[in-house]
């Protein structure tokens, strides 16, 4: 096993951990129940850690988590109504004028 990320927030834990489980890379959550030993015990030793299982997938988890799960939009993507305006790939309709692309 390998840590991977840890935070103070345990929703941000959890949210790392089911965006890596929804790759298919297996994880832990440690150090849960532990918030409520913070200022008897170091903050550090305390906050919930999210560990990955195969060492192996330690890289790409980090890789994931740093650059988020989508890819941005490449320029060819892009299309531009005939009122002139410039609309990203995922919208079928411009936002100006109303009018669909035309493919």
């Amino acid at each position: 096993m390998k840590r991977i990320f840890a935070s103070l927030n345990v929703a941000e834990v959890h949210h790392a951990r089911n965006l890596l489980d929804s790759v298919g890379i297996r994880t832990v959550i440690r150090n849960e129940m532990l918030a409520s030993a913070i200022g008897q015990l170091p903050f550090t030793d305390c906050q919930p850690e999210l560990w990955v299982l195969d060492p192996q997938d330690a890289e790409p988890a980090r890789r994931l988590l740093a650059e988020g799960p989508l890819r941005p939009l490449e320029k060819g993507n892009v299309w531009q109504c005939g009122c002139g305006e410039i609309q990203e790939a995922q919208f079928t309709q411009c936002w100006q004028c109303a009018s669909y692309r035309q493919t």
